[in-house]
C-alpha cells in the first residue's frame, strides 16, 4: 500500500498547530535566555551619584536644626563613631556597598527614633530619601556571609562591629551627634564612591 502524500502533509500541519497551541498556553516549557539574578538586575545605585539640589537642601535644613538643638543641650561626646580613617576607598570594591549599607542602617535607626517635634518635620523628607537609597542598596549587597565573593577584610569587619555595637555603647545624644556630623560625608563621598566605583580610587 502506497502512503498518501496529502495525508502526511495534514499530519505535519496538525502537529505544528498543536505545538503552537501548547506553547501559547504554557503547557510546553519555553526555553528562556540565561540572565543575572533578580537582585543584581535591580541594583540601581548609579542613580545616586549625585542628589538633586532640593534633596541636598532638605538634608542641610535637617542638619542645621539638629546642630542648633545639640548646642542648646550642650551635648559633649568623647568618642567618634565615624573615625577620620573611615574612607570607603580603603576597602575592596565589593566591600564598599556592605559598609555603606551598615552606615545607612545606623543613620536610619538613629534619626528614625527622634521624637522631638521640632525635628520630626525637617527629618521627614531626608528619612524617605535615605530609606529609598537603603532599599536600592540591598539589591547590591550579597545576602549573607556565604554569598560574599571572598572573606571580609579586617578593616571592614572592624567597622561593621563598631557600627553594630554603637547603640549599646553610645548615648542617644552622642549617636545623633555622630550621625549628623557624618551625614554629608555619607551623601557626597561614601554614596558616590559606591555609585561610581570608577571615580572612587
Amino acid at each position: 500500500m502506497r502512503p498518501d502524500p496529502a495525508g502526511g502533509c495534514k499530519l505535519v500541519l496538525l502537529l505544528l498547530l498543536l505545538g503552537m497551541v501548547l506553547t501559547r498556553t504554557g503547557a510546553v516549557p519555553v526555553p528562556r535566555p540565561l540572565s543575572v539574578s533578580s537582585d543584581a538586575r535591580h541594583c540601581h545605585v548609579a542613580q545616586f551619584k549625585s542628589l538633586s539640589p532640593v534633596e541636598m537642601q532638605a538634608f542641610k535644613t535637617a542638619k542645621d536644626a539638629f546642630e542648633e538643638q545639640l548646642l542648646l543641650k550642650d551635648s559633649r561626646c568623647n568618642s567618634r563613631l565615624f573615625p577620620r580613617a573611615w574612607d570607603l576607598q580603603r576597602l575592596q570594591v565589593w566591600e564598599r556597598p556592605v559598609a555603606l549599607q551598615a552606615e545607612l542602617a545606623l543613620t536610619l535607626e538613629v534619626l528614625g527614633s527622634v521624637t522631638d517635634p521640632a525635628l520630626e518635620d525637617v527629618l521627614e523628607r531626608p528619612l524617605r530619601t535615605l530609606a529609598h537609597i537603603h532599599a536600592q542598596l540591598r539589591a547590591c549587597v550579597p545576602a549573607g556571609p556565604t554569598a560574599a565573593p571572598r572573606p571580609r577584610s579586617h578593616l571592614l569587619s572592624h567597622w561593621l562591629q563598631r557600627l553594630n555595637q554603637a547603640t549599646k555603647k553610645e548615648s542617644p545624644g552622642c549617636l545623633q551627634a555622630s550621625v549628623i556630623s557624618n551625614l554629608f560625608r555619607l551623601l557626597t563621598r561614601d554614596l558616590r564612591c559606591v555609585a561610581r566605583p570608577d571615580l572612587c580610587a
